[in-house]
């Protein structure tokens, strides 16, 4: 079992290059990073954790920008999106995006993604939010057509192309690993697509069910990865081990660059 961080990165925190760095001289596997492009002032939408939106949601960088100063600054850090919301994005230009970083890092991108849910933010985008759902299934599959084929082409009821040229194709083959966030309802589209899951989960005894219906449907050899916002310690995660969860992503808060390395040598000391 991996362990990696989750975090946003914004224009008040340390920044992408310096943190991967400071991650991978501290022997952590991965970095994921959250992505909202905007936050509508007046949303009606219910924050998942309650309360207020924190700024930080709206301060973040574009994960595949970050991302590529994170590749450069690093030499084996694994790379990924946690998540990319793919009914506010363009599937041509973000397959062209995942493919350039798989290539510029050297294959070590991990592209996750998700349907999202702020509604509010969906629409913003041209997208209906009732269908967003299915929006992303589609811009998936077409995604994984311009990964895969010399002449990619595509036609759906919210994506439709003509054979098309696309490169470059990803260094990894025959594309990223792709993982789907989400709840139960994520777990078909985690099967048709023979994707991995990120979960949120507070403890190992909180996902052992959803897991279990998980690999009841999309098979037992599912990859999870899972975002522990709970407690950080070694003993709070041992159990993931035993439930097969490949990676834990600890919750990295946002915080400027001394204060954020200070954090981090106490996450590694936690851990052990």
């Amino acid at each position: 079992m991996r362990f990696g961080v989750l975090t946003f990165v914004t224009d008040e925190g340390i920044g992408p290059a310096e943190l991967a760095a400071a991650l991978e001289q501290r022997g952590f596997e991965s970095l994921f990073l959250a992505e909202h492009s905007h936050i509508p002032v007046n949303t009606q939408s219910p924050y998942p954790a309650g309360g207020p939106i924190p700024a930080k949601y709206y301060r973040t960088l574009d994960p595949f920008v970050a991302l590529t100063a994170a590749a450069v600054a690093t030499q084996t850090l694994v790379l990924g999106t946690g998540i990319a919301l793919i009914p506010e994005r363009d599937p041509i230009h973000t397959a062209k995006q995942v493919a350039s970083l798989d290539l510029v890092s050297g294959g070590r991108v991990v592209f996750g993604a998700g349907v999202g849910w702020l509604r509010e933010e969906v629409a913003n985008h041209g997208v209906d939010p009732a269908v967003r759902g299915r929006v992303a299934d589609e811009r998936l599959r077409a995604m994984i057509e311009l990964w895969t084929q010399e002449r990619a082409e595509f036609h759906g009821e919210f994506v439709d192309f003509d054979p098309i040229f696309c490169w470059p194709k990803p260094l990894t083959k025959p594309y990223p690993p792709l993982y789907l966030g989400g709840g139960r309802a994520s777990f078909q589209r985690i099967a048709r697509l023979n994707a991995g899951w990120i979960a949120i989960s507070p403890s190992p005894h909180a996902l052992s069910a959803a897991l279990a219906d998980l690999r009841a449907m999309a098979g037992r050899e599912v990859p999870a990865t899972v975002c522990q916002m709970g407690e950080q310690t070694a003993k709070a995660v041992a159990g993931y081990r035993d439930l097969g969860v490949e990676r834990v992503l600890l919750e990295l808060p946002t915080l400027p660059r001394d204060e954020t390395l200070r954090y981090l040598d106490q996450l590694t000391a936690e851990l052990g």
